[in-house]
């Protein structure tokens, strides 16, 4: 039989409550914001996924509140705040093992997994932190008279402490510190505050916990912090948007593999710059060729650096033009200088910034050749798959200008023919290159939309792509290539599903 609260109860200090509320709260929005970090390496950082953490957070917010208002109702609170802060600490911490353990079996899954895992990585402590504004609630509701000046001044800070912890974690913390640093520091300064305020109650107004209760915390403390010495850690180093590691290659000593949330992202051989190891480099060379031969000077502008591949292959093939690469990630470009010999200079120039700000900033007719490289296959930025992207892209280039896109797509292959009606729609000449098994829905696969405001050689391409590639190849154009789009919707800034298209039927 529950214990009845004792009528004598007496509030916390004003001060301490609004702190205690105030941390909660925010708490559970820094797990919210970081468990897009924690699961993005597994399922990528997809609407889908987005809309998982947002969803199993507030789920975790409604119950964790109806069951702190629930054992309010029974139980002192203050027997229960101090174990509840203590137990939400633990399970932040255990969190790290359990979803870098889980991440791993559940890696590319679809809806089910992703809400798993978003699940294991904020549900437990998210529900734990937020039974805490219901027990000071109750222990602060002294007088009936004031419950609504009591319950909202709580629940505003409480607000506070979310919008708080929303910002300083978006704009400060993820910038500033690995994921698991984030992750245990916030577990540490929850146990912290947990056991400074059990001494304090305790001494203010003794109400003994159990003995086996003290032993349970402390052997599952004592559990999460073995767990999360052991558990496997997917990044060599976290920038502010990946998860990342360099890999060697065992049959090339120069080779190197830029590895972006366990993806194969960039290969760059730091001995010979014109290696281009992936496919679908090798057809954008093929394309570069076909406009300019080797020798002269092309301006280019990248969309998307990684390990910078591109612009290394055109900075050493065409000595004398511009390589300006757009790239979000100033990590990144702090890694391709560290680790992947990356110099930069007047004719290879990172900008650091979102790609679809610098191209519209960018003055008109001031390139020849554009790449973009900014999709991944977990990774999709869809504003930079519109028609109003594309109609920037046109805009920055010279008449005879040329656009190589990189895209990722799978069967039913949705996102390429929604992706090429786009493009197709800003630029009257268009074509497609990808893998045949991949053209013909089989598989999944890299392509390569090419387009211009001028005719393409597409005999030249041809031509390249044969003589150049180590894979079989096909490059679409004309009826052919409108064939495949078929009737695929144009994406725009007002409609662009793009990670449904990805998800298959």
């Amino acid at each position: 039989m529950m214990e009845p609260i004792p009528q004598t109860a007496a509030p916390l200090p004003p001060k301490l409550a609004a702190t205690l509320v105030f941390l909660a709260s925010g708490a559970v929005l820094v797990l919210e914001t970081v468990a897009l970090r924690l699961v993005g390496p597994y399922v990528g950082v997809t609407l889908q996924v987005t809309s998982a953490v947002i969803g199993v957070a507030l789920g975790a917010i409604a119950y964790g509140a109806w069951l702190g208002g629930f054992l309010a109702d029974r139980q002192d609170p203050r027997r229960l705040l101090a174990p509840a802060l203590v137990l939400a600490a633990i399970a932040t911490a255990v969190t790290l093992p359990i979803v870098r353990w889980a991440g791993e079996g559940l890696r590319g899954s679809a809806d089910t997994g992703i809400i798993l895992l978003t699940a294991l990585a904020v549900f437990v402590p998210a529900a734990l932190l937020s039974g805490i504004t219901p027990l000071v609630v109750k222990l602060q509701l002294g007088d009936l008279k004031r419950t609504g000046q009591v319950v909202g001044k709580l629940s505003s800070i409480g607000t506070l402490g979310g919008i708080t912890a929303t910002l300083v974690t978006g704009f400060v913390l993820v910038a500033a510190l690995p994921t698991t640093v984030i992750i245990l520091s916030l577990a540490v300064l929850l146990a912290a505050f947990g056991i400074g305020l059990g001494v304090y109650l305790q001494r203010r107004d003794p109400v003994p916990a159990p003995p086996r209760a003290r032993a349970v915390l402390a052997i599952v403390g004592l559990a999460g912090a073995g767990l999360s010495t052991v558990a496997p850690n997917p990044c060599d180093i976290e920038t502010a948007y990946h998860c990342a590691s360099v890999v060697e290659d065992p049959a090339n000593p120069f080779g190197r593999l830029l590895m972006l949330n366990s993806a194969r992202h960039s290969y760059v051989d730091l001995g010979n710059p014109e290696h281009l190891e992936f496919a679908y480099t090798q057809w954008i060379g093929a394309v570069a060729d076909s406009i300019a031969p080797e020798g002269q000077p092309l301006d280019a502008l990248h969309l998307g650096g990684g390990g910078f591949t591109m612009p290394r292959y055109l900075n050493a093939t065409r000595p004398g033009g511009t390589n300006e690469v757009y790239e979000i990630d100033g990590g990144l470009v702090d890694l391709a200088r560290d680790e992947l010999e990356l110099r930069t200079g007047p004719d290879l120039m990172p900008v650091v910034g979102d790609a679809r700000v610098l191209v519209t900033a960018r003055p008109a007719a001031t390139v020849d050749f554009v790449v973009g490289d900014a999709f991944g296959h977990l990774v999709v930025p869809w504003h930079l798959a519109t028609r109003e992207m594309a109609e920037q892209i046109h805009r920055t280039m010279r008449p005879t200008g040329v656009y190589a896109q990189n895209v990722i797509d799978y069967p039913p292959l949705r996102f390429i023919r929604a992706e090429m009606a786009t493009v197709a729609d800003v630029f009257p000449h268009v074509a497609l290159i990808g893998p045949p098994e991949a053209l013909a829905g089989e598989e999944g696969a890299n392509f390569v939309i090419v387009a211009s405001a001028a005719p393409l050689p597409i005999e030249a391409i041809r031509a390249h792509l044969t003589g150049s590639v180590t894979e079989p190849v096909t490059l679409l154009a004309g009826a052919d290539l409108d064939a495949f789009v078929r009737d695929a919707r144009v994406l725009t800034d007002d409609f662009a599903p793009v990670d449904q298209l990805l998800a298959g039927p």
